[in-house]
């Protein structure tokens, strides 16, 4: 017999699993698991890896788990333990209905005595805290299955046994607490929506005698572990108990002035408070209890602290309880003023709504990021709605005075109630307006940033959390400039004083302070901004002269920057006021501390966007356009900058010459010339260096300066449009013979060294200049357009040349060495010049079809870009150019869609369903082209609905399901419609009258029952012929669908949300699109660079 201490090989921890899943055996050898279990877990131990593959191979049995009760009765090992519930849950979740009733009834009553075994002694209940917890998850797993049809009488049997023994009844609420959690919060993408319904419904009908349980405990026990779980179990509870629980009983009073007074007790109990005042869409009649619900906490509230009084102390220096404290103090006023505002908005609650926003002001000034976030939520609805309010007062006033000049209908009614509103909030948004611009977060344009260790470097990641909040303080504080311009203007000014005159100075108190003066654009008139404007950017300019060390200047620059770049309306409206500023912009050029070129050459980028045509045009006191003035200095102005910026800076200049309205009178051709005349002069050189000895061209430092011009070209290429067809067509041919010339290279030195080759330092600087020719034909063919480049003319002029030095060099060269830019450029080729390349598709399919399709489907992880460019690709000339599919050989049609499908199988989210659309644009397609659609429907409609089968049963497509869904109904009621006219099926095998609706029924049915083995027949004929019904829309289709998939393994722990993700992005979508609708109308809340002006 084997024993703990002789496990010591590979062999023996084989031999132990053998023992273990030998069922003949009389007894099961709990020391035995101990001894492997306890191998898994140490990590010192020689045997953990194959003790891990032991335990795997023991959960793999499926049989394993009905020795869960001796591994739970003998096992001393914690984790063997552990190990054993893991058996009985998995077995509960996917094997409970195929149990006989006797085994099914066994494991109930064991999970049971065992709870109530071990929860009504105390010193169990602490020594087993843990396995108790786990214990009642698998009760609750058990109860999803059986309750309330099976088990109706469970609740009544918990509150009963609750008042038996104060242990069991801690107990018994942490139950409670775990099933409301997974009826109300867990329950949508695990159960069926017709279980979840009878559970919600059995929980609601039943919880009067749950809550008269907790009002019991509350007023009656003494023990404050099972008072704790109480008031957290009462908290789940709120978010959907009957309200009459709530409002007409003394749970409130008890919360209010038996709990929350307690320390010991506050935090529990402000929890369920926020819960009640989280509740929203609640009936009118019961406003008057939200209002004594409010009146009563801030009386209680008082007795904590003042409004006056600072919590940034208490919260620095204070315990963990003080904290949570203040988080839940914040999520309590915050959902308050959220949700109740209105009913808070009366004469009597009056002073105490402006006295609780006040003490939210408190909680705002907390050095927590958390805690702010809280708060903001709040200020930013209170700030809108008071904005929505004040507004719709001004457009009522000025109808109503269209109407009759004295305005005598509506007596002023409409006047006061939105003015009284804006007044008596006055008080507490001027603090609210102090706290904004005191802690904005920081802008994404901002890039010089300080780090942990006191220093002013370059910021080198984006926090999108800081993004995030930064748009909603932004927003915020525009509304509250809207409300009052004033205030807000005269705090700025007033801060800004203190960091000229040094009182304050400080790097993070100036930053907040500018990043919140450039978030306020466009709140302000026309003149109020250029008066306030006028002192701001005079006092950072001199504070920029007054200051020394690099650093501090390095931050005043950058503010500098950050505040002109967001005041494009400013800038045009002030020609010199614009002139100086782009003149100070080409100084910080030249200064070298890390951060500032990179915002120079960004700003300047930003205005050249916004205010285009004030450098293209001739403008007062001026001899000639700003940009003539710019092209002929640009070589000083560039000197100090690195490539990357230099490629910025050209692009701002291109941004420019783009303009071509009516009052644009300048020669745009020969500026660009111009423009282009430093990188055209190196490329003229390297040239005729290569005409002389091609050898100069594969020198490393040549190879680097052609990337670099080729970048130049590019950002150009970008921003001035079709334009750049003059510069192109100056070395386009040049560029397509060193295109060319480095393939070769590339190629022989592959022929002599074999693949090694693509690694070694030359030839990844050859294929970097490759790839950026191929870019810069991207991004001129996407550019395109009439007059200079209309697509026909490219299509003729610019496409027959590349292909056969590009196709035939891909096609030529191993996979290593083949670029997933080609498939981007014929992608680009075909979805811009569409009809025009019809006759080239062939071409281009037969040289990268067929070589890159063996590339990328290996495995699901090599080549990962040319996979999803050949897929771009794929879908392009299907969307495009469709009749060319159909006049490539038969072989590669069939090729087509077996790529199709590997591409919905694939394991990355953004390939398969690349695969998925193709897949339903090429069905669309196909039956919109008689000629090929029966013969396509005979060879690939049954393979392709096994697929979509295949994918949509897959726990890794769950994002697909949507897709899924529209596939399979397009397919089947196809079949039901009759378009299918070709038989599906053998007719030399089919019975007499056989038609392909009934054949794809049987064909789906016997696919589904060979693969489920746990689904009944009747399951499946339901579900096939809800597939098949013509009345079903994609909803219907796709909720039949999603319960199906939910019966499959029902209430599988597995996240199913993905199978819900359609509605969550509808949702999302249309929520966006009200948003965006709602943001357009208020002047400044749109960023300048969200905004269509760019002239």
């Amino acid at each position: 017999m084997m024993t703990n201490s002789s496990i010591s090989s590979v062999s023996d921890m084989e031999a132990a699993a053998r023992r273990l899943l030998d069922f003949s055996l009389p007894e099961f050898d709990a020391s035995l698991l101990d001894s492997i279990v306890s191998a898994a877990y140490d990590p010192r131990s020689p045997m953990r890896a194959s003790a891990n593959t032991c335990l795997m191979a023991l959960k793999a049995n499926p049989d394993l788990w009905t020795r869960a009760d001796k591994i739970l009765e003998k096992c001393r090992n914690p984790q063997a333990r552990f190990f054993g519930l893991q058996l009985l849950d998995d077995a509960i979740r996917t094997r409970w209905k195929i149990l006989p009733l006797e085994q099914r009834e066994g494991i109930k009553n064991y999970i049971v005595v065992r709870i109530i075994a071990m929860s009504n002694s105390e010193e169990t209940m602490r020594s087993e805290k843990v396995f108790i917890s786990k214990l009642n998850l698998t009760l609750v797993e058990i109860l999803k299955q059986e309750w309330p049809h099976n088990w109706p009488a469970f609740i009544s049997d918990l509150v009963g046994s609750s008042k038996t023994s104060e242990s069991l009844c801690e107990n018994n609420m942490q139950i409670l607490k775990l099933l409301s959690e997974e009826v109300f919060d867990f329950s949508g993408d695990q159960m069926v929506t017709e279980k979840v319904k009878t559970m919600k419904e059995s929980l609601n009908a039943e919880f009067a005698s749950i809550f008269h349980l907790c009002s019991y405990i509350l007023e009656n026990s003494h023990r404050p572990s099972l008072l704790k779980v109480t008031l957290q179990t009462l908290q789940r509870f709120l978010t959907w108990i009957p309200l009459g629980f709530i409002f007409e009983t003394n749970l409130i009073d008890v919360l209010l002035n038996k709990y929350f007074p307690v320390p010991m007790f506050r935090n529990e109990a402000l929890d369920c408070l926020a819960e009640i005042a989280n509740l929203t869409d609640i009936d009118p009649q019961y406003d008057p209890s939200f209002r004594k619900l409010w009146l009563g906490f801030l009386l209680r509230l008082g007795e904590v602290f003042s409004p006056g009084t600072s919590l940034v102390p208490i919260f620095e220096n204070g315990s963990e309880q003080d904290t949570i404290f203040i988080q839940r103090l914040a999520l309590f006023l915050s959902a308050f003023v959220k949700c109740h505002l209105k009913a808070l908005e009366t004469h009597e609650t009056h002073q105490a709504l402006i006295q609780g926003l006040f003490y939210m002001v408190r909680v705002s000034e907390v050095p927590d990021t958390e805690i702010f976030r809280i708060c903001l939520e709040a200020w930013s609805m209170l700030a809108s709605d008071l904005y929505q309010s004040e507004h719709k007062m001004q457009l009522n006033s000025s109808i109503a005075g269209a109407n009759s000049v004295l305005n005598l209908s509506n007596n002023g009614a409409v006047h006061n109630g939105a003015a009284g509103r804006k007044y008596m909030y006055a008080p507490v948004l001027t603090g609210v307006r102090q706290v904004m611009i005191s802690r904005m977060a920081k802008p994404e344009e901002v890039l010089i940033v300080e780090d942990e260790n006191g220093d002013i470097v370059r910021e080198t990641t984006k926090d999108t959390d800081v993004i995030a909040q930064y748009k909603t303080m932004r927003e915020t504080l525009v509304f509250l400039t809207h409300l009052n311009c004033d205030d807000t203007e005269n705090i700025m000014l007033s801060k800004l004083t203190l960091q000229v005159d040094g009182s304050q100075w400080s790097w993070n108190n100036l930053n907040t302070l500018c990043w919140a003066i450039g978030s306020i654009s466009g709140a302000m008139s026309e003149d109020e901004e250029k008066r306030f404007l006028v002192t701001v950017i005079k006092d950072l300019l001199g504070l920029c002269e007054q200051k020394r060390g690099k650093d501090n200047k390095a931050v005043i620059a950058s503010n500098i920057m950050y505040v002109v770049g967001q005041y494009p309306r400013f800038l045009k409206a002030h020609w010199k006021f614009l002139k100086t500023v782009v003149n100070k912009l080409f100084e910080f050029m030249h200064e070298i501390h890390p951060g500032v070129q990179d915002m120079a050459c960004d700003t300047f980028l930003k205005i050249a966007t916004k205010c285009k045509r004030k450098f293209v045009t001739l403008q007062a006191d001026e001899a000639q356009p700003f940009i003539c003035e710019l092209v002929t200095n640009l070589p000083s102005i560039i000197s100090d900058l690195e490539p990357h910026q230099v490629h910025a800076f050209y692009e701002a200049v291109g941004c420019m010459l783009s303009d071509k309205g009516p009052q644009v009178l300048i020669d745009r051709v020969a500026l660009l010339g111009k423009l282009m005349e430093l990188p055209n002069r190196t490329w003229a050189t390297i040239i005729a260096n290569a005409n002389a000895n091609v050898e100069t061209l594969v020198q490393p430092d040549t190879i680097k300066e052609v990337i670099k011009i080729l970048k130049t070209n590019n950002r150009v290429a970008g921003t001035v449009g079709p334009l750049f067809t003059h510069q192109l067509q100056l070395f386009f041919r040049d560029m397509l013979n060193v295109y060319k010339v480095y393939s070769e290279r590339i190629s022989d030195a592959i022929a002599k060294q074999g693949a090694i080759a693509t690694q070694m330092s030359l030839v990844r600087t050859m294929r970097s200049a490759k790839k950026e020719v191929l870019r810069l034909l991207m991004v001129f063919i996407d550019k395109s357009g009439p007059p200079e480049a209309d697509p026909k003319a490219v299509a003729e002029g610019f496409i027959p040349p590349v292909l056969d030095p590009i196709l035939g060099d891909y096609k030529r060269n191993i996979a290593g060495a083949r670029d997933p830019e080609v498939l981007a450029l014929f992608t680009s080729v075909v979805e811009k010049l569409k009809n025009y390349v019809i006759s080239d598709v062939p071409v281009i399919m037969e040289a990268v079809f067929e070589c890159t399709l063996q590339m990328i489907t290996i495995n699901f992880e090599d080549f990962p870009e040319h996979r999803i460019n050949f897929f771009n690709f794929l879908r392009a000339v299907n969307a495009h150019c469709f009749p060319a599919l159909f006049s490539i050989p038969p072989e590669h049609q069939k090729l087509v869609v077996d790529s199709v499908v590997w591409a919905m199988q694939h394991t990355e989210r953004n390939i398969s369903e690349t695969g998925l659309e193709i897949l339903h644009e090429l069905l669309l397609n196909v039956g919109r082209t008689p000629n090929v659609a029966q013969g396509f429907y005979q060879l690939f409609l049954l393979p392709l609905i096994r697929d979509v089968f295949v994918v949509l049963t897959d726990r890794g497509h769950k994002s697909g399901f949507k897709m899924h869904a529209t596939l399979l109904l397009l397919m089947c009621h196809l079949v039901q419609m009759n378009q299918v006219t070709v038989p599906l099926f053998d007719v030399s095998t089919a019975p007499p009258g056989q038609t392909n609706a009934a054949f794809l029924r049987e064909y789906i049915s016997n696919m589904l029952m060979s693969s489920f083995s746990n689904l009944t027949k009747n399951q499946v004929k339901v579900f096939v012929e809800g597939m098949f019904d013509l009345n079903m829309d994609l909803p219907t289709f796709k909720t039949h669908l999603r319960d199906f998939l939910i019966e499959l393994k029902e209430f599988s722990a597995e996240d199913n949300s993905g199978l819900f993700q359609e509605e969550a992005d509808m949702e999302k979508m249309q929520q966006l699109e009200a948003e965006r609708a709602q943001r357009q109308s208020v002047p400044g809340i749109l960023k300048p660079s969200e905004i269509d002006n760019d002239l």
